[in-house]
This record gives C-alpha cells, structure tokens and sequence, in this order.
C-alpha cells in the first residue's frame, strides 16, 4: 500500500526526470516494470501530440507510433468513452486484429497490466498504464486497483507543471514539455542526432516531436518552426 509521503513526492519533484523516476518507483513498488502516462489538453488534440513520460521498450514506441497503432489499441478507445480501470486480458483482445496487437505487445514485455483513463478537471484527457512482462492472475491486479486509482490522481495534478506549455502568440498552439524541449535544442543548431544524445532519447522519438511541432506551427521546416517560436517568445534567438 502506497504511504502519503510517498505519493507526496510527486507533488514535490522539481523536474520532469526526477518526477518520471518517482512515478517508476512506485509503479516498481506496485509490481509493474513498464508505465505510460499521457495526456493531452483535451480530446480534441491528436493524441500523437501527448506529453508522454513512458519506459516502455523504445523500439515499440516507434512501431507504436509508425503504425498508427493508438487507433486500434482497446485501452485508447476504453479511455475515451469510460472513467472506469481496463484490466489487460484475453476479453480485452478479441479478434484477429486486436491478438495480433496483442501478440506484438508481449513480444516487448508487455503482457499484464492495468490501464486508467485520465479525465482532468481542465478538460484534459489521458491514460496511466502499469504493465508486466508476468502473466498475474486477474486477482492480484484487482488488488492493486485502489493503490493505482491514487496514484493516477497524484500524478495528473503533480504533472501539471510539466505538461502543457501554451505559445503566447497563438492561442491555438499548444506545445508540450518535451516538445519544447527538442525546440529549444533545435534552435540551438543541434540535429536531431545530437539532442537524442542530449536528452537520452532515440533519434526516431526526437523525429516525432519535431513533426508535431512543425504540424502545430503549420510549417514545413524545422527552421520555420523555430522563427515561429522565437516570435512567440518560446524560444530566445541565438
């Protein structure tokens, strides 16, 4: 059972990376490997544009994103039309396609887990996911659900100093965390190479958060996307 003054240190990191290694810690503690948190502002916002804190296998975030694959995944849709838990199970995966999604999942380690939908009081709409590569029986995680419920709400209101960042210029353009953190790097004149190193992320995840940047700014360069952000006030000029 989760303690208060564990749950307190979310509320309490000072930056993205010490909250996410906290909220792994207590996933860990809970019995689960792998977690996923991601939120958006509000339905509305593809969900491609998520502020995303994962350790998942990188190289099934990439096949994740590169396939579409949120457009058949059962727990986005679950998440969208309900408040309540999904625990992961044969019921869940029904249907060729959907075993096959399955199927792909455990090949990464990601087999049993329990996935809460995120509903935030400013409109904002996500998912919290716990996963194991351990095939639990469906007690065991039943048991958790009252730790893990707790711990979604700690961590959809911890998160909000790390979420959404909005561009003074244009209302309509919403950048998360991360996305500004590859802007700033970027502009700085690093390739994208570079600012995985920098940020301990793959090359193809810095890709991603850069197209959606160039997306939001309705521009078809990196270049573009910087000057946008430097005349939004986003970015300081070189």
């Amino acid at each position: 059972m989760l303690e208060q003054d564990q749950l307190n240190k979310l509320l309490d990191a000072q930056s993205e990376s010490q909250w996410a290694t906290t909220l792994q810690t207590l996933a860990d503690q809970l019995g689960f490997e792998r977690m996923l948190f991601g939120v958006v502002p509000h339905k509305a916002q593809p969900l491609e544009s998520a502020f995303l804190i994962s350790n998942y296998p990188t190289e099934w975030r990439a096949v994740y994103h590169s396939q579409n694959m949120h457009h058949v995944d059962p727990t986005v849709s679950h998440c969208l039309q309900s408040a309540l838990p999904i625990i992961w199970g044969p019921a869940v995966f029904r249907g060729v396609q959907l075993q096959q999604f399955y199927e792909q999942a455990c090949s990464f380690g990601l087999r049993s887990g329990v996935t809460l939908p995120v509903h935030g009081r400013s409109g904002e709409f996500g998912m919290l996911s716990f996963v194991t590569d351990v095939s639990h029986c469906e007690d065991s995680r039943v048991e958790t659900l009252a730790d893990l419920t707790l711990l979604r709400d700690y961590v959809l209101e911890s998160s909000r100093k790390f979420t959404l960042t909005q561009t003074p210029a244009a209302g309509s353009v919403m950048l998360t965390a991360r996305e500004l953190e590859c802007l700033k790097w970027v502009a700085a004149g690093k390739s994208s190479w570079e600012v995985s190193r920098i940020l301990g992320r793959s090359e193809a995840t810095v890709n991603f958060h850069m197209a959606n940047i160039m997306r939001k700014f309705d521009v078809s360069t990196r270049q573009q996307a910087v000057v946008k952000s430097i005349a939004a006030g986003l970015v300081a000029p070189g």
